[in-house]
């Protein structure tokens, strides 16, 4: 993946949201239902294979519900953070 490529940033917070979540031990579903967005929605975020664009607000709303630091979604991914 070309990190000069805008999508770039989508791959990068779909793949820490992925990690984050489930190190805390949260199906899609149950981040589906406490943050109102829908589970299809979360899948196509977290998919390698689809790019779903999100604004800043679902990003917040994802950190509230996890209780991390929005800037944890933006953390470089390297052999430990890939899944």
């Amino acid at each position: 993946m070309n990190k000069d490529d805008e999508i770039y940033v989508y791959y990068l917070i779909s793949q820490n949201l992925k990690r984050i979540r489930k190190s805390k031990g949260i199906t899609q579903e149950q981040l589906a239902e406490a943050s109102t967005y829908s589970v299809g929605f979360i899948m196509n975020i977290e998919s390698n294979k689809y790019v779903q664009t999100f604004s800043i607000g679902t990003l917040w709303q994802f950190a509230k519900v996890l209780d991390c630091d929005i800037r944890e979604f933006f953390e470089p991914l390297d052999e430990t953070h890939n899944s």
